[in-house]
């Protein structure tokens, strides 16, 4: 779904001259509200405002014909808002309503209370922007509790990860409790490694992360090593896991690794039969997520991760796809496509090479560096481009 489409008639002329004018994408923002038939905030009705001009424009063009107006189009039209008064790059071709609906959760992955909708409370469903530095795009889109956004924008963090992961570990060493309304020490350590799967970080700062909270849909995890930790942890999730870490085992290069390996998957092995055979989905995932709060769990992963590099972890993980091993219903993108359209400030280091995406529900392929857990076949490269890949990064289409 295209970020405004327009039919071929003529504006009024105060339109035209506000879309030429210095700001199109406000203009174009107001335009869709009018669309839709939504009104935007009041701040921004002004006739001075792009948005309130687009919005004016708009109801003039359209009348009493409307397009469907739903939740997830509201959302779409209040991020693309927010971006816009952020002064932030808004990937346009793959956010729409439709991803916004699919990246849509019941629980929070943060704070773990269920999330509603659109009450005004501290559980509200909120789309994150997980790394504050890269545009509104997808695979850097997770939907949390307006309370775990509001920490995350907070003064002290402001979306700055090195800032969050300070304020985390602050909580975990000190005595005193939170205060009313405020994340606990967990959450604070979740928010941060749920963040940190969307921003690039040497190989040996991101082995040290603790897997406190999976990847949730359609958020890429763009470090090698962490990849390999979603993928570890995920075994555990379906049946038939004793076959696939044979085959895993047999895929790690060295015997010391393999051995690190081995007591590795053991241990984890043994807090997942700690859960019983009875759990929910649910369960089951926020049980996988606190087992990494174990020391133990945390020191012989850090054995493993020692004795690999980014180059290793990313050659196992393209291995075990291509021999069915991988579970969860991962997919595996080339560098160029896991960030395409996040306007990063300066390229991500050439040894953060593939991402890890949650199920898509899109027939996955396998192709440069991309790794799929349904299929091993390989795609021309006409087929397996990515919309948007030929365009400039994140920006909103502007009026015309």
């Amino acid at each position: 779904m295209a970020q405004a489409t327009f039919e071929f008639s003529p504006l009024p002329i105060h339109a035209a001259q506000a879309a030429t004018g210095l700001d199109a994408i406000g203009f174009a923002i107001g335009w869709d509200h009018a669309h839709h038939r939504v009104t935007p905030p009041l701040a921004h009705l002004d006739g001075r405002n792009p948005v309130g001009q687009g919005w004016t424009a708009g109801r003039a063009a359209f009348g009493e014909r409307r397009l469907r107006t739903t939740a997830a189009v509201r959302q779409w039209l209040a991020l693309r808002l927010q971006a816009w008064q952020e002064g932030a790059d808004f990937e346009d071709q793959q956010v729409n309503p439709a991803f916004l609906a699919r990246i849509d959760a019941d629980v929070c992955p943060v704070s773990r209370v269920p999330l509603l909708l659109a009450t005004g409370g501290a559980d509200d469903a909120t789309a994150l922007r997980l790394n504050t530095a890269a545009a509104y795009a997808a695979g850097n889109l997770a939907v949390v509790s307006r309370q775990v956004a509001h920490a995350w924008g907070a003064e002290g963090c402001r979306g700055d990860w090195a800032a969050a992961q300070a304020r985390a570990a602050a909580l975990a060493e000190g005595p005193s409790a939170p205060a009313e309304g405020e994340l606990d020490a967990d959450a604070w350590q979740r928010l941060v490694v749920l963040a940190s799967f969307a921003t690039p970080l040497p190989h040996a700062q991101a082995a040290l992360l603790p897997l406190r909270v999976l990847p949730p849909n359609r958020v890429r995890v763009i470090n090698p090593v962490q990849a390999l930790q979603v993928m570890l942890t995920l075994q555990f999730s379906q049946a038939g896991y004793a076959r696939r870490l044979l085959g895993l085992a047999a895929l790690v290069p060295g015997a010391e690794a393999r051995q690190a390996f081995q007591i590795f998957m053991h241990t984890l092995l043994a807090r997942r039969l700690a859960v019983g055979p009875q759990a929910t989905p649910l369960e089951l995932r926020q049980a996988m997520e606190d087992t990494w709060a174990d020391a133990l769990v945390q020191r012989r992963w850090q054995r493993l991760a020692g004795r690999l590099d980014a180059a290793s972890c990313e050659t196992l993980l393209q291995r075990a796809s291509q021999r069915g091993l991988v579970v969860g219903g991962g997919r595996w993108l080339s560098t160029d496509a896991a960030t395409d359209g996040w306007a990063l400030p300066v390229p991500v280091p050439p040894a953060v090479r593939p991402a890890l995406q949650r199920p898509t529900g899109r027939r996955p392929v396998h192709q440069s560096g991309t790794l799929s857990s349904r299929s091993v076949l390989p795609m021309p490269a006409a087929l397996a481009a990515r919309p948007g890949s030929e365009r400039s990064c994140g920006s909103q289409n502007a009026a015309s």
